[in-house]
């Protein structure tokens, strides 16, 4: 990644890093897809560029077959109740926006793309869970809203490796820069000198 594919006003967006989704096993290791998005967050944060904290809490509409934990027959489970809550290690922090989505991405049916607009951002660097799912949806409806894309890969995964591969490797490249976590670092580190 060279220092010009990183825009003026670029915003991370964390997406599905929590409590619910973080469980069960992993094409890789959640500890440092969840390391490596800390680190962005926290250099992201202190230049003051944006950080977005995506969280699911249900489904789209017309789906039923599938349990997201927020039924209210289950309101006295307290898994079911933190299964939305973000990973504590993210550090959220009052100026981070905050998107809670009911749909693969996290542009639909949200506040996400006028509240960057709003901000001037035009790039979004993306992290998180499921690669092929949440981030995948989300690149795919940044790319087709203008948004120079940033996939941050090894800060990334997905319960299933063959589709986390596919997206890395075949989508990805179509929809923007595929980078590191140490290249991004080091041109975030550049901006601070």
């Amino acid at each position: 990644m060279q220092p010009s594919l990183l825009d003026a006003l670029p915003a991370l967006v964390v997406i599905d890093l929590q409590k619910g989704i973080v469980d069960g096993p992993k094409a890789h290791p959640v500890e440092g897809v969840v390391a490596h998005s800390v680190a962005l967050a926290e250099s992201f944060r202190s230049l003051g560029l944006p950080v977005v904290l995506v969280n699911v809490a249900g489904g789209a509409p017309g789906r039923t077959d599938f349990d997201y934990g927020d039924d209210e027959e289950d309101e006295d489970d307290g898994a079911a109740q933190d299964w939305v809550e973000l990973l504590p290690e993210l550090g959220a922090r009052p100026g981070d926006l905050r998107v809670t989505k009911t749909n693969w991405g996290a542009f639909t049916n949200s506040p996400l793309h006028a509240r960057l607009q709003e901000l001037g951002v035009t790039q979004v660097v993306l992290t998180g869970i499921n690669t092929h799912i949440g981030v995948e949806t989300t690149a795919r409806t940044a790319y087709e809203l203008g948004y120079n894309v940033v996939l941050v890969t090894d800060a990334m995964t997905s319960f299933d490796a063959t589709a986390h591969d596919h997206s890395v490797t075949r989508i990805f490249p179509r929809l923007g820069q595929c980078v590191t976590t140490a290249d991004l670092l080091t041109l975030l580190a550049g901006r601070a000198a």
